[in-house]
């Protein structure tokens, strides 16, 4: 008759809460969180500086692979062959590939459809995923499909791997910027 009645209180804080009962942590405390874990543990030589510094090269990459299917001087032009039978090779995307002005187009097309479709999705998933994290996965995509533009030997291998550009340089475009607006001391904003 000398037992102590058990606290139902602690008793009910050991047990597992279902997922209706525990209040969801607002969508900015969420942001904060996985920023703050993807800077936990920083090494000596990381400083807002050199991360700065690091997105900036990342960016002006991305300008340079962005343009490069786009300009005229790449493009160059079809083999053509007059009337009289002498023939001359093409030059640029064109004559490597033999494609016409409609194929040219799809190709830069191509790399819009792949940033556009994966911009928000990179956008969404930040909020449930390391953001650093979705930067890397985006930029190794951005590597492969740069290199598999290299190694394209038809118009469709090509056409894949730059929306696959599109795709990798949207993690980067999406996240990067946000990142560093919400990390900025407020005094050099």
């Amino acid at each position: 008759m000398g037992e102590k009645e058990p606290n139902l209180k602690s008793l009910d804080d050991s047990m597992p809460k279902s997922p209706s009962s525990v209040a969801a942590p607002a969508k900015t405390d969420m942001a904060k969180a996985s920023i703050s874990s993807a800077l936990a543990p920083q090494p000596s030589w990381f400083t807002a500086k050199r991360l700065l510094a690091i997105f900036c090269v990342i960016n002006l990459l991305n300008y340079v692979d962005r343009g490069a299917i786009a300009s005229n001087g790449v493009n160059g032009k079809r083999s053509e062959c007059t009337k009289s039978g002498t023939c001359s090779s093409g030059s640029g995307i064109q004559g490597d590939f033999n494609l016409n002005n409609f194929q040219d187009g799809v190709i830069s097309s191509a790399f819009m459809v792949g940033l556009l479709v994966a911009s928000p999705i990179f956008a969404s998933l930040a909020k449930s995923v390391n953001p650093f994290r979705l930067i890397g996965v985006g930029l190794t995509v951005w590597t492969f499909a740069t290199a598999g533009c290299g190694l394209s030997i038809d118009f469709w291998s090509i056409t894949i791997c730059r929306m696959l550009v599109g795709v990798g340089e949207a993690s980067f475009i999406s996240l990067a910027a946000p990142f560093i607006d919400d990390n900025a001391p407020v005094d050099q904003v």
